[in-house]
This record gives C-alpha cells, structure tokens and sequence, in this order.
C-alpha cells in the first residue's frame, strides 16, 4: 500500500473522475489511505441546479445525489488505491442497507466517508456514511464496478 495522502484539489479530482458540472459531486478530498478508507468534501449551496426543483420552498439535497457524491468518492479511492485502473471506467452498481437519518440543506458541508470491505476481481464493496456537522446523514454499502 501507499502513504496516505492529505488531500486532492478539484483539478486532481478531474483528472480522477469523467463526471464535469452540474454532476461532479465531490468538491476535495481530504485524506486518503489507499486501500482502507477515504475522506471526501461535498459543499452543498443554494445554487445548485436540484434545488430549484427539490424542493423549491424546502429545499433538500436529494438522496440519491449525496449517494452519488459517495459513489464519486468511492471511485477516486479505487483508483487511487490501484493504479492499474486509473484510466477505467468505474460505475455505480449496487448499494445496500441505504439509510438517510437527517436531510442535507443548503450551506452545509457534507463530509464523505468511505472504508474499504471486500475486493473481488472487478468489484469493490465499501462502507459509506455521508455527515454535517459530525451527525451522520446517510449511510450505505456501496458497490463499485471496474467497466
């Protein structure tokens, strides 16, 4: 395994992942053990384009999109854990025991937190939670695909 490393910018983060705006949902991330656990940044604004629709007087961040930024989050620590795959394509395949606890708002930081589990051949399965203010958000099992 690798040193940890202590963050990645936006720029780096591009270079990671295919997704571009308005679906690039990780911001920085700001810790890395390659091949144990990963730690990501979401800020969550009132411009983003979901709230205009979701909910317009009560705007949340939907769901699935923080399942999405953990997903994005989960793919950066793949390829940074194995660097042969640097230049695939990583899809979003399966997720299990989804819980969301506390709705996410605009203005806050979304913290996303992902522990490797298990590495099978081209599939990774990795504990995620998602939190604001150390108050965990959402939480999943997530399951990645090397395309």
């Amino acid at each position: 395994m690798a040193d940890t490393i202590t963050g990645l910018d936006i720029q780096q983060i591009k270079e990671l992942l295919p997704h571009r705006y308005p679906f690039l949902l990780v911001d920085r991330i700001t810790y890395i053990e390659p091949g144990v656990r990963i730690t990501g940044v979401k800020n969550v604004t009132i411009n983003e384009p979901f709230f205009q629709g979701h909910f317009p007087r009560e705007p949340i961040m939907p769901g699935v999109l923080i399942l999405e930024a953990l997903a994005q989050t989960g793919i950066i620590f793949a390829k940074i854990t194995d660097k042969k795959i640097k230049e695939e394509l990583i899809v979003f395949a399966g997720m299990d025991r989804v819980r969301f606890r506390s709705p996410v708002l605009p203005g806050d930081q979304l913290l996303l937190q992902l522990a490797h589990k298990k590495r099978k051949r081209n599939l990774w399965k990795m504990d995620a939670k998602a939190l604001v203010d150390e108050k965990v958000v959402a939480e999943a099992e997530l399951i990645a695909a090397v395309a």
